[in-house]
């Protein structure tokens, strides 16, 4: 019953998947680590730090004895400028960064974990903290890893932000069950890669992949990058396009066009852009992405 309270506030507020955990070793806490030791990381080094905290989460709250995860959809259709150049799915420009408004929905739900468990403490945590989210959510039983790394929620798919909850709350757990179908033999996802970045099922090569290039790589898009980008300035979701457990929609006008991006100043920017996803990448680096298409 305890459960079914939160699960229904959860949906409320638009969340598509609950699930519950026991904190300990994430499932994929050893591929990870060696992952770490056979790719470049690049401007991402912060995934090498706080291995000791991704090994056990109980250290971001101490007395942690449920790890909730949440899946919260975003939207299949892609943004785009009047002039035809896109921004992957998630970066909703028309909206506040999705941190910020599922930092939010997380704290209503441990007010409400509070309600529930009183004296009890939680934590939210949305893609800042050390915690390897689609592990946990894959053990809770909300959907499964994908072959592009994708947590992938079935009858859903994987346009989708995780979210997780610690609490030293005692939520009852069900016994972890893989899922039946996964991926199967489909390997659409690698052999749809722009750059070959996904060089083999479950391992990205991340110096290659275009969302790391157009978004946390510090450096510039070269000839060769630029060339595989197709229309999209920002992000890329060529593997998730393919997937046969996403939906097809087509994109919808909701972007300046490149030429009035072109001439943004900082101010004018942050004025349209200063809360959203773009906010990461900043006006440099988009302009830059931009000027490598056009060329």
């Amino acid at each position: 019953m305890i459960r079914e309270v939160f699960i229904d506030k959860a949906r409320e507020l638009g969340f598509i998947a609950v699930g519950f955990t026991r904190p300990g070793t994430p499932l994929h806490f050893e591929s990870f680590r060696r992952w770490l030791r056979e790719v470049e990381v690049g401007d991402m080094s912060y995934l090498e730090k706080h291995l000791d905290i991704r090994k056990n989460p109980t250290k971001l709250l101490e007395g942690t004895r449920t790890i909730i995860s949440l899946a919260y959809p975003y939207p299949a259709v892609k943004p785009l400028t009047p002039d035809g150049y896109a921004a992957s799915r998630y970066s909703t420009p028309d909206q506040d960064d999705y941190h910020l408004r599922l930092k939010k929905s997380g704290k209503e739900l441990c007010a409400c974990i509070d309600e529930l468990f009183p004296a009890s403490r939680s934590r939210v945590c949305v893609d800042s903290a050390p915690i390897l989210e689609r592990s946990f959510a894959e053990a809770s039983g909300i959907g499964f890893i994908g072959k592009n790394n994708m947590l992938i929620v079935p009858g859903y798919g994987s346009y989708c932000y995780l979210v997780e909850i610690l609490t030293t709350a005692p939520f009852p757990i069900t016994a972890f069950k893989e899922h039946d179908k996964g991926c199967g033999s489909c390997r659409r996802c690698i052999d749809s890669c722009p750059t070959g970045a996904l060089k083999a099922p479950f391992f990205l090569d991340v110096s290659r992949c275009l969302s790391y290039l157009t978004i946390e790589s510090k450096g510039d898009i070269d000839r060769e990058q630029a060339g595989n980008m197709g229309n999209t300035f920002f992000g890329c979701d060529a593997c998730q396009e393919v997937c046969p457990f996403n939906r097809e929609e087509r994109g919808i006008v909701s972007l300046p066009s490149t030429g009035e991006i072109l001439a943004m100043s900082e101010s004018e920017f942050k004025g349209t852009f200063g809360r959203t996803a773009f906010e990461r990448a900043g006006l440099k680096k988009l302009k830059s992405n931009i000027r490598a298409l056009l060329i």
